[in-house]
């Protein structure tokens, strides 16, 4: 089914030509790196969350925890549950298949939602679900809601990958818009940090350096610049 393959990633588009700006994009590697004392970090999420067409590196999970080490605020590497096409659905059940020990994180971030919409599914069932992984993530935080950080489905609607395949961007940024209001609003009502990325995602629109060579997911410079957006607020709510 040809909407199925899309997020999954069955086939192959060229990447546009036009160039961005540059922005900096951490390639180090955990090889052979001490880290003393460090805090921990579960990321939990689909495509966007392991970093799908991009080097493991350049994913923001892992670009947030080496920025964080390069200025002396220790983390070790990420525990990552995130799989391409996963909806809230999925991820639920991936975190009680894995059974994590630690109920302890010091950061925690949550990212679900696209493939929900993307499949059309029920955006009750997506309220539902998401309270749900929020709540999830809160306990794997050691109840501290401070150490938990939600950030907003980025809008593909604006990708090579959407045009090629004849989608309509007005009407999945409206989409994507209203499957992220759900998710800002009930992660202001449990009183947790939402970070808005959206925008930046659609920069790709007219930055194609933002996009992957596959056409649809984050090239390392846009989850440079999602890191720039969550590392203030991790600064300032997480004690090292």
């Amino acid at each position: 089914m040809r909407t199925l393959a899309i997020l999954f990633l069955i086939g192959t588009l060229a990447a546009c030509t036009k160039a961005s700006e540059p922005i900096q994009v951490i390639k180090t590697t955990y090889n052979n790196m001490h880290i003393p004392d460090s805090l921990t970090y579960l990321a939990l999420g689909d495509s966007y969350t392991i970093g799908e067409a991009v080097p493991q590196a350049q994913s923001f999970p892992h670009q947030l925890a080496l920025r964080l080490n390069s200025t002396n605020h220790f983390v070790k590497k990420p525990d990552i549950i995130a799989v391409t096409g996963w909806t809230t659905g999925d991820l639920k059940k991936a975190i009680v298949a894995r059974d994590l020990k630690s109920h302890q994180y010091n950061i925690v971030t949550l990212l679900i939602g696209v493939n929900n919409q993307f499949r059309g599914y029920s955006k009750d069932d997506y309220r539902t679900e998401f309270i749900e992984l929020l709540n999830t993530a809160i306990s794997y935080a050691g109840n501290n809601k401070q150490h938990v950080f939600v950030l907003s489905i980025p809008d593909w609607g604006v990708t090579p990958f959407a045009k090629n395949g004849g989608y309509d961007a007005q009407v999945v940024g409206a989409q994507i818009d209203q499957f992220n209001a759900i998710n800002k609003q009930e992660t202001e009502k449990l009183g947790v940090t939402y970070v808005d990325i959206t925008p930046s995602s659609r920069r790709a629109s007219y930055e194609s350096g933002l996009i992957a060579n596959d056409g649809l997911h984050p090239s390392g410079n846009m989850y440079s610049m999602w890191v720039s957006q969550l590392l203030p607020v991790i600064d300032a709510q997480v004690k090292y």
